[in-house]
């Protein structure tokens, strides 16, 4: 899934080469930080949230683990 994850925010931003995905997994939920570059922040976002908010619910139907919840932050 942080290969998606990866693959998307690579395709949007400016900078591809600064994108750094990570996985932390906890007892009952998993949470994919997003890294990118501070200038890039805003396209990852997008307006009103959508970009993010998009690639949360891509992330939240594809889920390979359906007993962990999975959760998306951007990191500054």
């Amino acid at each position: 899934m942080q290969e998606l994850i990866e693959q998307i925010a690579k395709a949007i931003v400016e900078k591809p080469e600064e994108v750094r995905v990570r996985r932390i997994e906890g007892e009952h939920t998993v949470i994919i930080e997003l890294r990118v570059a501070k200038e890039d922040l805003g396209k990852i976002i997008g307006k009103k949230g959508k970009t993010i908010t998009a690639m949360r619910t891509i992330l939240n139907a594809t889920r390979a683990q359906k007993d962990k919840r999975q959760v998306l932050e951007v990191v500054e």
